[in-house]
């Protein structure tokens, strides 16, 4: 599939526009060939036995590339990404590919794709794709053989419709985001358990996201991870098994500490979210960093400071923001800039 480059992402849905190049590697006896350049998008033919297709052999990443301020591209932080995908392929118990096969894939179709990357606020989004393609529906008790590997790209805009606005979030506190050993994999079958209660939650509460707290303990968002803040702290959910390990949240710990936050990542219940005097905000590679403003919990339905977004909130995006399009120095190494 072919876009016009001249689209506006911005009036685009999110992820709804596509490069014109992928690139593609197949897994066989255990090894995965690339041929080593990009090619053109189309479309794969596909057994209807295909094992993704009836046992959810699949998983996916999500990063960006970036217009910087000198017009040059860098994609943010690729190698966190790559280990990241790495780590989910091995939870499908299919081979894992080497991480230079990943890295060089996405830079291969950043570069073939670098046209369609818009000015900032927009971005590539780049989306590494793994799905087991063995034509065998005996397998429900066994790992594909056979996979696909590719990387796509979207140009995009704002992931929320609105730009920066203050968004209302319900807290699910009886259904889990997904199945508990693979909170932490960024698997088909995650989001699609995340479906019904969000599509629920928008209907009955007018909310954009559902942040899932289930036995009151608050975890993450069906798309991102959730903060609270004030003009001291930043706090957030503790690390496990049962949610996403998001790189835009380390990034988010990382600069707010630098910026001089005391970081506690610790549990959060419904009852302090609901009493907190402070601001909330969401992170993610689509969402970069999202302020809420109403909490709906039960039968309340807090208001979260003034209802606008904070001035914490906006300081920690702006950090992050300027650092992704090479407006502020990169201490971290976190740009790895590629030919645009």
């Amino acid at each position: 599939m072919t876009n016009d480059p001249t689209t506006d992402p911005f009036s685009a849905p999110f992820g709804s526009l596509f490069g014109d190049s992928m690139t593609v590697a197949n897994l066989a006896d255990g090894s995965y060939a690339y041929s080593g350049a990009a090619q053109a998008m189309e479309s794969f033919s596909l057994h209807p036995a295909t094992h993704a297709l009836h046992y959810g052999s699949t998983c996916f990443e999500g990063l960006k590339a970036h217009r910087q301020a000198d017009g040059s591209l860098a994609i943010f932080r690729l190698d966190d990404h790559v280990e990241r995908m790495r780590q989910s392929i091995g939870r499908l118990r299919m081979p894992v590919p080497e991480s230079d096969l990943i890295r060089t894939m996405i830079i291969d179709a950043v570069e073939a794709n670098a046209s369609f990357t818009p000015d900032a606020p927009g971005s590539l989004y780049i989306r590494p794709t793994l799905i087991g393609t063995a034509p065998n529906i005996g397998a429900a008790a066994a790992p594909s053989d056979q996979a696909i590997l590719y990387v796509i790209c979207s140009p995009v805009g704002d992931y929320f419709a609105g730009g920066v606005r203050p968004l209302t979030i319900y807290v699910e506190t009886k259904v889990p985001r997904t199945t508990p050993q693979f909170g932490m994999v960024k698997s088909g079958a995650n989001y699609a358990m995340a479906l019904g209660p969000t599509l629920d939650a928008k209907r009955d509460h007018g909310a954009d996201q559902v942040l899932f707290a289930q036995g009151d303990d608050i975890t993450e968002t069906g798309a991102s991870n959730f903060f609270m803040a004030d003009d001291d702290r930043l706090v957030t959910r503790h690390l496990d098994e049962s949610f996403l390990h998001g790189v835009t949240r380390n990034s988010v710990i990382q600069l707010a500490a630098d910026l001089g936050y005391e970081v506690e990542e610790r549990p959060i219940t419904v009852s302090e979210l609901a009493s907190w005097n402070g601001e909330v905000f969401l992170s993610g590679t689509a969402a970069v960093i999202a302020p809420v403003g109403t909490v709906v919990a039960g039968d309340a339905r807090v208001t979260v400071g003034d209802g606008q977004p904070g001035a914490n909130t906006l300081k920690i995006r702006e950090a992050l923001t300027t650092l992704l399009t090479g407006d502020a120095p990169d201490p971290y190494g976190w740009r790895t800039a590629v030919n645009g």
